[in-house]
Parts: structure tokens; sequence; C-alpha cells
């Protein structure tokens, strides 16, 4: 069992104090005192699946807040601490991104940040490691968000393996078509892996429905055509679009790419979204800090904003 020890939200930079950290197994008992930021309450809530968030949301009457961050921007030790951080303010599950070199979704912020980290050294191996050290720590699911031929690479058998054994609970993987899922369905199934899919504005009625069918976890509608990048408003076609899919399945719906302030948030929330995706706009907050402490420091600011549109 781990326990975490964390306040509301993560930061408050200017009071550090000390903390305590214990960690327990059959063998021993470790203690161990570090100076970090500051925490004041004990959470040991057991982390739940893509599926069971949205279900226990739903009989809440709340819609999921879905941040994502890239994996190695400005380094791994910040992503560890971002993790924290976006868990604290009460995000409900959290998208990672693994730097790749060709990110086809993804539009120039996420691009440059995947730039940034790989010029740094991250990888796969560096990422996982982290979040074995990390997940633990966190009553937030994480879902990776990949490329597909980086699992290929690996084996979508070793791949899946090793995203469970780290405490991953999602995957997404943009650049996949649905007929080529079928063996990563069934590894993912396999592994208890929830495989999101995604759904577009140009997606045909017939073929939005068996990506509906298919996808585990929560059905990602992209909201507009194009690359990842923070939009100055969302299109009203997303409400027609969030309509049909709810007509083609009882899964919960999160709405993606363009959304950017607490203004989009709760407009997504109204009109009958499941949950908020908001990618470019995080990343850059942690991108375009002067330091790693002071985007942790915005980080937690502009979360608590969009959290705050939900409520």
């Amino acid at each position: 069992m781990a326990i975490a020890f964390k306040s509301s939200c993560f930061l408050q930079l200017n009071k550090p104090e000390n903390s305590f950290r214990v960690s327990f197994s059959s063998k021993k008992t470790i203690v161990s005192v570090k100076r970090i930021t500051p925490v004041a309450a004990i959470k040991t809530m057991e982390t739940v699946g893509l599926s069971e968030t949205f279900k226990r949301l739903k009989e809440q009457g709340k819609v999921a807040l879905i941040p994502y961050v890239t994996a190695g921007d400005p380094d791994l030790s910040t992503t560890a601490e971002a993790l924290k951080v976006l868990d604290s303010c009460g995000c409900d599950i959290i998208e990672l991104g693994v730097p790749y070199s060709d990110p086809l979704a993804d539009g120039p912020v996420i691009q440059a940040a995947a730039t940034r980290a790989l010029a740094r050294g991250t990888n796969f191996d560096s990422i996982i490691a982290m979040l074995k050290e990390v997940i633990p720590h966190l009553s937030t699911p994480i879902a990776l968000f990949t490329y597909y031929n980086p699992i290929l690479k690996r084996g979508t058998g070793k791949f899946m393996a090793t995203v469970r054994d780290t405490g991953v609970h999602g995957l997404v993987v943009p650049d996949v078509p649905l007929e080529e899922t079928k063996m990563l369905r069934e590894e993912a199934k396999k592994n208890g892996i929830e495989l999101v899919l995604l759904t577009t504005p140009t997606t045909p009625a017939n073929r939005m429905k068996a990506i509906v069918d298919a996808a585990e976890g929560f059905v990602y509608l992209v909201s507009s055509v194009g690359v990842t990048g923070a939009r100055a408003s969302v299109s009203a076609k997303v409400q027609a679009l969030l309509r049909d899919i709810k007509e083609a399945t009882t899964k919960p719906v999160a709405v993606g790419f363009g959304i950017s302030t607490p203004e989009h948030v709760k407009q997504l929330a109204g009109w009958g979204a499941d949950g908020v995706i908001v990618g470019s706009a995080i990343v850059k907050v942690l991108g375009d800090a002067k330091s790693p402490q002071e985007g942790l420091k915005e980080l937690e600011i502009f979360t608590r904003s969009l959290k705050s549109a939900l409520d």
C-alpha cells in the first residue's frame, strides 16, 4: 500500500516545510525524510481505471478534467512534479504524451515540447522508470498518449505488459486506423489496459459507430479538423457531434483538441461532454516558464482555474 500526503493543491511555493513519506512492504519498513513541498491531507484512495472514474463522476453529476503533458519537457523530474500537481489539484485522468519524432496529430506547441524532450534524451524506458516512482503516490489514473510505431518497435505484447506493470490504466494511439486495432485491443484487454479510440468531425456515421463500439475507457472526440493547438473558440458543430455519439453509445465522451480556457471547459460541459481534454495550453505553460519551479506554480494556477469552471 502506498500512502501519499497531499494538500488540496500540491504547490505552496512560498512556505516550504519538512515532509515525511513512509512506504511499507512485507519485509521491511522504510522511512525517508525529504525536504519537499508541504503536505496536509492523507490520500489512501485506490486508483481506479478510466471507465470506473467516469462512472463515479457520472453518479456525482460531474465532468472529468483531463490534462495532457509531454513527458520530459522541460525534463522528466519536472514531469514527475507536474503529475503530482495535476493529481493534487483534482484532475480526474491525466494524459501523458510520449515524445515522438514525427507527431502527425500534434500542433506546433506539442511538437516543440516533444523535440525538446527528445533532445534531452527522454525515451520510453526513462518515462517508464519515472512513472514507476510517481504512480504509487497518485490517485489519478494515467493514460499514455503514444504513436503506433514505438509500440510496434517494442512488440505489442511486451509494450502492454510493461505499461500494465508500471500502473498505467489507459492508452491513446492517435495514428492507428480502426482496421489495425484488433491486435492492440486484444493485448490491451489481456493486460487490463483501456484503449481509447478517437473520432473526428469528418468521420462518417457508420465508421463512428464502429469506433465507439470498439473504444474502451472513453471515446475521444476530436473537436476540430487538423492538429492539436489552442483555438479562440470551440466549434458549434461539437454540440451536434456530441449528440450523435451519445445516440450511438452509452460510453463516456471526452472532447479534445483546441480546448484551452475555463470558458471552453464550461461550454463543453454544458453541451453534454463527459470529459474535457486540455493539452497545448498546459504544455505551453510549462514550456514557456522561466524555470521549472515557476512553470509548476503557473501550472497549479491554470489547472485550478479549469477545475473551477467545472464546479
